[in-house]
């Protein structure tokens, strides 16, 4: 089987899904990217079969174009896969051009344009938060009118919580506006501001049913986690996840999904529970999720997420697996600017609780700030107990500190 991955940036994460796609049996795997053939690692560059450079691989015409020059080489792809937010539509674009199956494109703008997910949601009598396309700033401000403080503004094709803005005043609705500048051509969503904690729900669909899934708790939410760049913040996994809280979440997300499209692959779901028990869908991407939590289910259930995403997408099939461990991931993120200067409390960290500490990329003196929302460093912890595992992320974030200078 053919199977084209587009990755245009080859970020580690990126490396590991492609490294997975090769290691499926009787698979021919090609790339397309726009980094140099020599960037790609030694080991995955000998895996591949083919290999396709181009200028701008976020274009969906650079990508029909680096895939139609690896099919007069290998022939017709089977499969055209792509883990990045960004390219989701693209992708559906190219499989519906050159008649090669997956998502449509018709289905990934349901996912990727926020302002239609939301309408189609709605429509389904989903339980999400109200909201607004916003054409221009006008439309933001009668929508505050409308609703009131506090709201959030993003824009419409958003990736996950970036360049999203938690607004409780008009200063700061204004200060919003003129960061993300909605224009026709360009939208922007508002919408109601929903608290609660926050949740993520991951499913695996296979030809559209729903056969296995997952679900992770953010503590604190991730737009606080954005507000302020100092605090250090973990992803709950828990063992315990078959119980009557969640039947509320399993109803809305597999008909949230029934609704948007979703066919075969991993997709992620971000919700609230709100004080009163409700829940409320925040938004859903066609996709793995991200935060570590592809790892964080690795190490919960005894096997490699990565490779069985890889074998899902490329033959259809997936073997749900049994929840052994609670798994969690804590974030180190710097205070101050510039580079790590000082490392505080690693050590009282790691005897209290390095027996716990399955997988680790600690901060580095020297290392200079991230821009990620990850932050410097981060650890991923399990037990089978999930109050072990809760207790210990609260521990670790607020034992170890980093000093940046």
């Amino acid at each position: 089987m053919h199977v084209v991955f587009v990755a245009p940036f080859f970020m580690d994460t990126t490396l590991r899904f492609i490294r997975a796609v090769a290691d499926v049996p009787n698979v021919q795997l090609s790339l397309v990217t726009q980094e140099l053939k020599d960037k790609v690692p030694g080991d995955l560059r000998q895996s591949l079969a083919g290999f396709a450079q181009v200028d701008d691989a976020l274009s969906p015409g650079h990508i029909r174009q680096g895939v139609e020059l690896l099919t007069q080489k290998l022939g017709r792809p089977q499969r055209l896969l792509g883990t990045l937010e960004h390219i989701q539509v693209q992708l559906a674009e190219v499989r519906e051009a050159l008649q090669i199956p997956g998502l449509k494109a018709d289905h990934a703008h349901n996912f990727r344009d926020k302002a239609r997910m939301k309408d189609a949601l709605r429509a389904a009598n989903l339980p999400c938060a109200r909201h607004r396309e916003i054409l221009k700033p006008d439309d933001a401000r009668e929508f505050v009118a409308q609703i009131g403080f506090p709201i959030v503004l993003k824009p419409r094709e958003g990736v996950g919580a970036a360049v999203t803005f938690r607004v409780d005043t008009m200063e700061e609705l204004e200060d919003a506006l003129r960061a993300i500048r909605p224009t026709p051509e360009r939208a922007a969503v508002a919408e109601e501001f929903i608290t609660g904690d926050e949740h993520s729900f991951e499913v695996v669909s296979v030809n559209g049913k729903p056969i296995w899934h997952s679900l992770t708790r953010y503590d604190p939410p991730p737009l606080d986690v954005l507000r302020n760049p100092w605090i250090q913040w973990t992803v709950l996994l828990p063992r315990e996840i078959d119980g009557p809280q969640f039947n509320a979440v399993r109803e809305v997300g597999f008909r949230a999904l029934k609704v948007l499209g979703m066919q075969t692959g991993i997709s992620h779901m971000e919700w609230f529970r709100r004080k009163d028990g409700t829940v409320a869908i925040s938004e859903i991407a066609a996709r793995p999720p991200g935060a570590q939590i592809m790892t964080l289910n690795s190490f919960a259930h005894d096997t490699d997420m990565y490779k069985a995403w890889a074998r899902l997408v490329v033959t259809d099939k997936f073997t749900p697996l049994e929840r052994k461990y609670a798994a969690g991931a804590a974030f180190f993120r710097g205070q101050g600017e510039g580079r790590v200067k000082k490392i505080h409390g690693l050590e009282r960290a790691q005897k209290d609780l390095g027996h716990l500490v399955v997988e680790a990329r600690l901060p580095q003196i020297g290392q200079p700030q991230a821009t990620s929302y990850e932050g410097e460093g981060y650890a991923v912890l399990r037990h089978p107990e999930t109050r072990v595992v809760e207790n210990a992320l609260r521990h670790l974030v607020s034992t170890v500190r980093i000093e940046l200078g």
